[in-house]
């Protein structure tokens, strides 16, 4: 079993932080994979199984609480997207010219 904590803010911050990077990062992240985590509880009953479980044993029933838990366990990491071109670089690429009458 999961042992019990002394402090209210567990996992520490500067952990998580250490762990994501940023701030932004670190909640948009924690947002979605408790979103995740209420949906997989949320199909239990109905046998669904797509949604993957929580990865770490938890003594809280919060979803956002064992979210927090998997970042500060390395189980859960944050990938970044690709970046798109801006500018006119990115209006080159995707325009294409018109055929031209004669």
């Amino acid at each position: 079993m999961a042992e019990r904590r002394a402090s209210l803010m567990e996992p520490r911050m500067e952990r998580l932080l250490d762990r994501v990077g940023s701030k932004f990062t670190l909640v948009t992240l924690a947002a979605k994979r408790a979103r995740e985590i209420n949906d997989y509880y949320n199909q239990l009953g109905e046998g669904l199984g797509k949604i993957v479980p929580p990865q770490v044993t938890s003594v809280s029933r919060k979803p956002l609480t064992i979210s927090l838990e998997e970042i500060t366990a390395g189980k859960i990491i944050a990938v970044p997207l690709p970046e798109e071109p801006e500018g006119d670089e990115a209006t080159a690429e995707t325009d294409t010219p018109e055929p031209v009458a004669e």
